[in-house]
């Protein structure tokens, strides 16, 4: 469920409390709260974007193996007997999420259709474009600041630069969104695909606040097996992605976003011109014309 949810690290911990409220055990609440930051279909097609094939499809497939086993070790190392005390949760008032399931089926289908557009170009949008756009500075910056010799000495290899990378991606806020393009600059500069993989992972799924709020909701023990299973999965598949891109002969620095060139660049010219302007309209109308209106009066 979490793999596709564009949620970030801080955005998923209200929602896998509300599971955990509603039965689900340890193990489901920590898998859920692993999958959703590191990858969402917003940051899937953004990586096939600004990286390439390989890691876009193993992307996804190791933030899934990293959340089951984090899930797994969790159900078997703390017994489930009793629900996680979760008093600080507040009912949804939006009175959208009361309507029932019949009620919801009368809504014409065509309004549903656009109730999930408005969704996707202008609340989702608008959302992640703060952080879009933070990535890509950030990326910038990198490019043009960050000698090229620098990287590939510290994060050219394979268990060093992944650890490096490990060591500062945990405290480090940075949504699966932001981290691609910043990922996309270091693989340019030289970095190993295995010590990306460790940043798009452990990035998202870590920082200093998510860390305070789970240890004060999900306890020591799970706090400790959800950092373990990150930093451990992601360096093991960071190898494993190194391993492949050798066997199969691919350097990652030569085909980092070379998807971009299957359409024209008139079409790629007029689409970033579209992009540019729903985001500074999502961003308008999440943070300006909706500041202090209630979700079930917006329009």
């Amino acid at each position: 469920m979490g793999i596709p949810l564009p949620l970030c690290s801080c955005g998923v911990v209200p929602t896998a409390l509300s599971l955990r409220k509603m039965g689900a055990t340890r193990g489901a609440t920590t898998s859920f709260l692993i999958s959703t930051p590191e990858t969402g279909v917003d940051s899937i097609a953004i990586s096939y974007a600004l990286l390439d094939p390989v890691m876009t499809v193993f992307r996804p497939i190791s933030a899934f193996i990293t959340a089951v086993i984090a899930g797994i070790l969790t159900n078997i190392m703390i017994p489930d007997n009793s629900v996680t005390p979760i008093g600080m949760l507040t009912p949804c008032t939006c009175g959208v999420c009361e309507l029932k399931a019949d009620d919801k089926a009368r809504i014409p289908y065509l309004k549903r259709i656009s109730a999930g557009m408005r969704f996707a170009f202008v609340e989702l949008l608008g959302d992640m474009a703060k952080w879009l756009i933070a990535g890509m500075v950030i990326a910038g910056m990198i490019s043009y600041f960050v000698p090229t010799s620098l990287v590939e000495t510290f994060l050219g290899g394979n268990i060093t630069s992944m650890l490096l990378m490990l060591i500062v991606g945990i405290p480090l806020y940075v949504c699966a969104t932001a981290s691609t393009p910043i990922a996309a600059a270091l693989l340019l500069k030289g970095a190993s695909p295995g010590a990306a993989l460790v940043f798009l992972l452990a990035g998202p799924a870590t920082n200093m606040a998510t860390i305070t709020m789970l240890y004060k909701f999900i306890g020591k023990k799970s706090l400790v097996i959800y950092l373990a299973s990150i930093s451990i999965c992601s360096v093991g598949l960071g190898i494993l992605l190194n391993t492949i891109y050798s066997f199969a002969g691919i350097d990652g620095t030569a085909i980092v976003g070379t998807t971009s060139q299957i359409l024209p660049d008139g079409v790629k010219t007029i689409t970033a011109m579209v992009l540019l302007l729903l985001i500074i309209h999502g961003l308008y109308r999440i943070n300006i014309k909706n500041r202090g209106v209630p979700c079930s009066d917006r329009d």
